[in-house]
């Protein structure tokens, strides 16, 4: 029998840190190690094989619930193949919805980088179009845009109330001066 391996070896061999470790024991993931008289944790083969799992089904994505459950399954010597199948396709279903979003996502902002001069004038499409997301957005030069003089920038016209978007947001906070009192 292998001699048992301190929490540094047993991350070590399982490829995860001391700190995992102990989350996971925390979490239920993985049985509390068993102790020394001094109180150091020890594991064993087994707790290694454990993190093993944990460690790869983490890197597949799968939610600590999932993982819990894949665990529970694993350690089942009567599961069907079909309750684990059931688990990985809807884990796979999920990750199919996250690209697909992440996607769209690259998309936009690949359009909006294009549509931006990047130059040294104020105009900036990437600005713009993230704006148009806020229904109560004002467009740049609107009614409430206050003249600007040299060397300073335009204030939006101040709110009464707190806002509802960003772009509201953004025209509440600079409508107090520095000293916390509205402009």
């Amino acid at each position: 029998m292998p001699r048992p391996l301190n929490i540094g070896e047993a991350a070590d061999a399982a490829g995860v840190s001391a700190k995992m470790i102990r989350h996971y024991e925390q979490i239920g993931l993985l049985p509390e190690a068993a102790r020394t008289e001094a109180g150091y944790r020890q594991y064993g083969p087994r707790e290694v094989s454990i993190l093993r799992f944990i460690r790869q089904a983490r890197r597949l994505g799968f939610s600590i619930e999932q993982v819990a459950g894949l665990l529970g399954l694993w350690s089942q010597r009567d599961r069907s193949s079909r309750e684990v199948k059931a688990l990985a396709q809807q884990h796979l279903h999920e990750l199919e919805a996250k690209l697909q979003e992440l996607q769209t996502m690259k998309q936009a902002l690949e359009q909006l980088v294009q549509a931006c001069a990047g130059d040294e004038h104020a105009h900036c499409a990437i600005l713009d179009g993230l704006a148009v997301a806020s229904p109560s957005a004002p467009e740049p030069g609107s009614v409430g845009a206050r003249p600007v003089k040299p060397g300073r920038a335009a204030k939006p016209a101040p709110k009464a109330n707190a806002p509802d978007g960003h772009a509201d947001l953004m025209a509440w906070t600079r409508s107090f001066t520095r000293e916390g009192e509205r402009a």
